[in-house]
């Protein structure tokens, strides 16, 4: 199986391209493929069998005044994806988010959810699943991740540890529930699922249990060697920004079974892992 990684120069492409070291691989960033483009896509998706779209704008603030934009990377760009795919007889693995969900649910939401995004980011992500369905049903995965973070981009683990060891004090919501995801566990289960040539349909990309942002953020602090009573709990009234946030984006994770693979290890068992990786330490 050849392989094609969009989005290989962010953070999930990073250890995508880590989990496929051995194997065919092209990788192209954003400055080498322009996934709006149906023709150039067309052109790097011919000769590879499997295709990972990991290309994405998740600014997920500025999406709700640039929501055009956002729609042509994350709508449009998926379709060109999906129907290039197609074309060439390849898998391609969609990787969406809990954005396409309202947030409003209590237990973890399932698969076969109906879509309900509350931010331009969500809907223009939510737009791209249906557009790969449409384009290509039976060969396409969807892979829905969240709470993402890793060793290749910013994220919330290394923004908390740089806050540590700078002395900050913060204020981190509680009243937000989802599952802090280490991209390498992602990229390996993706790997996985192409592998294993499981049924196509949608599946959930996220490491098991469920926390606050405050928890993950003492976990983030015990992790570089700070005392996690330094943070203190706030609720999303203290943080208004442009766009909303889901309250609860917790995932389940059944289709994994129905595919014959095991879920995600829980969330503080590969927390542990990224750290003792060198992952989350103090910068």
């Amino acid at each position: 199986m050849s392989y094609l990684i969009t989005g290989a120069s962010g953070m999930l492409g990073h250890d995508l391209q880590e989990a496929l070291v051995g194997r065919p691989v092209t990788a192209l960033g954003r400055a080498e493929l322009d996934v709006t483009d149906l023709e150039a896509v067309r052109a790097a998706v011919a000769g590879h069998s499997a295709v990972i779209n990991a290309a994405a704008y998740t600014k997920v603030d500025d999406a709700e005044t640039n929501e055009a934009d956002a729609a042509a990377v994350n709508a449009i760009g998926a379709r060109n994806l999906a129907v290039a795919a197609r074309e060439a007889g390849a898998k391609l693995v969609q990787v969406s988010t809990d954005y396409v969900f309202d947030g409003s649910a209590t237990s973890p939401y399932q698969e076969d959810h109906p879509l309900a995004p509350i931010s331009a980011y969500g809907r223009t992500k939510a737009d791209g699943e249906r557009a790969v369905l449409a384009e290509h049903p039976d060969g396409s995965y969807i892979v829905r991740t969240a709470w993402l973070y890793g060793k290749n981009g910013p994220n919330f683990a290394a923004t908390m540890a740089k806050l540590a060891a700078n002395g900050v004090d913060p204020g981190v919501v509680t009243d937000q529930l989802g599952q802090p995801t280490w991209t390498a566990d992602l990229a390996a289960q993706i790997v996985a699922l192409l592998d294993a040539d499981a049924p196509a349909g949608v599946y959930h990309g996220t490491n098991g249990g469920q926390a606050s942002w405050y928890e993950f953020a003492q976990a983030v602090f015990a992790a570089v060697g700070a005392d996690p009573a330094r943070v203190s709990p706030t609720d999303s009234s203290a943080f208004v920004r442009p766009a909303p946030r889901p309250a609860y984006s917790v995932l389940g994770h059944d289709a994994w079974a129905v595919a014959g693979l095991a879920p995600m290890r829980d969330w503080r068992e590969a927390f542990d892992a990224a750290t003792q990786h060198g992952v989350v330490t103090a910068p």
